[in-house]
């Protein structure tokens, strides 16, 4: 049993980990295939790792002029498009964008802003700009232009955001979903190569989401499997006891590491609030520390106290179980993954769920059957076991 229990428990620890592989992401439309026109001809396309979207460009070095297509699908019907170069850092504040959407005349166009803040006023940008033109076919919108850009600035660091509405000519604000934050890279215009920066916080996003996945939703699970079954065998005594700290400790430690990149990602993106997620997993954290501090003050089993430790661990112990598989789930929200490793994941925790119930019965059974063997013996009978001592009491610890 202790065997199929590491087994099991590797297994699961595998499954999780090739399951939250990060996945690539891609445009809707592959650059190389889009027809922008006959007159529309550029050097270089990139599909950019964001919001479904790609850019096509020319660089004439010796102009120092960028020609530029960009093109993605809005928000909404009645949104808009942006693509910018942002000459000061790698965010939205500071940059020089070209923002197209549909106006008031019913037709497309393009406006220029710094952008300072939310709060959007058309402006002129620092780079000298010409042939601005903007069109809407087939879901998407596309930006084409041309800039100025000094002669110094072959590495550029681009943003590119969509919305979904536009109040009185003004484009109001994008969704702050981590596709949106993460919509930002940096093009490089003598190797032709766009990239996003924000791949950087996907990755770690799948490593938070790995870490979480295996300690609270999988490995603490199991630790609890061996510890209310296991120890029905008396042959399992005393393993089954040290089978089940080390998966805790274990669970534990790595959950810990994954609280810590939840942590993280917090600080990276202030516009983003995941209050429920993130309650649950500061509760998690408080109360698996509470039980790993309450395991140096574990009473012997003879003490007084021994009866009220019990429940306290086993009530605290079965919460963080049930609290960190909720976690997990909205995790893959979160994530947006795609269905299939929501589903994998269910597999898993019905797996272990069925071999709960199933060792449930098992372990009734077999205690059931010492009872019944017991009370058919004449009155101070004995076996090889001894007295009292051969009448195993599964479900206390």
């Amino acid at each position: 049993m202790a065997v199929d229990a590491a087994a099991l428990l590797l297994l699961s620890a595998a499954i999780a980990a090739v399951w939250f592989h990060p996945p690539t992401t891609a445009a809707a439309q592959g650059c190389a295939s889009q027809n922008l026109g006959s007159n529309r001809i550029f050097a270089a396309c990139s599909d950019l790792p964001h919001l479904s979207s790609s850019l096509h460009w020319t660089y004439d070095r010796a102009a120092a002029a960028l020609s530029i297509a960009f093109v993605a699908p809005p928000a909404a019907a009645e949104g808009w498009v942006a693509w910018a170069i942002n000459p000061t850092g790698s965010g939205m504040a500071g940059s020089q964008a070209l923002v197209a959407f549909r106006q008031a005349d019913g037709k497309m166009g393009v406006k220029t802003y710094n952008i300072t803040g939310y709060a959007l006023e058309e402006s002129k940008i620092a780079f000298e700009t010409s042939d601005l033109a903007a069109e809407y076919a087939g879901g998407f919108m596309r930006i084409f232009g041309t800039l100025k850009l000094g002669k110094e600035m072959t590495v550029v660091n681009e943003v590119w955001q969509v919305g979904g509405s536009v109040t009185n000519g003004v484009p109001d604000k994008h969704a702050f979903q981590p596709e949106n934050l993460e919509s930002k890279g940096k093009l490089d215009l003598i190797r032709g190569v766009s990239s996003g920066s924000g791949d950087s916080i996907t990755r770690e996003r799948n490593i938070h989401g790995v870490l979480n996945a295996v300690s609270w939703g999988i490995v603490l699970p199991i630790g609890a499997i061996i510890a209310r079954y296991l120890k029905t065998f008396q042959s399992a005594d005393p393993a089954w006891f040290y089978l089940h700290l080390s998966c805790q400790l274990t669970g534990y430690i790595v959950g810990v590491a994954g609280w810590a990149t939840g942590l993280n990602l917090g600080s990276k993106s202030k516009g983003v609030r995941y209050t429920t997620h993130r309650n649950i997993g500061i509760t998690l954290f408080s109360l698996a520390t509470l039980q790993v501090c309450a395991l140096f003050l574990r009473p012997n089993k003879d003490h007084k106290y021994r009866f009220y430790w019990n429940i306290y661990h086993h009530l605290v112990g079965y919460t963080v179980i049930i609290l960190g598989v909720i976690n997990v789930f909205k995790g893959l929200t979160i994530l947006n993954t795609d269905q299939k490793w929501t589903t994998a994941y269910i597999t898993v925790i019905s797996m272990l769920g069925g071999i709960a119930l199933s060792l449930e019965a098992i372990t009734w059974i077999i205690v059931l059957r010492r009872k019944s063997h017991k009370s058919t013996k004449p009155y101070g009978g004995s076996n090889s076991t001894g007295g009292h001592h051969g009448v195993q009491q599964p479900l206390s610890v």
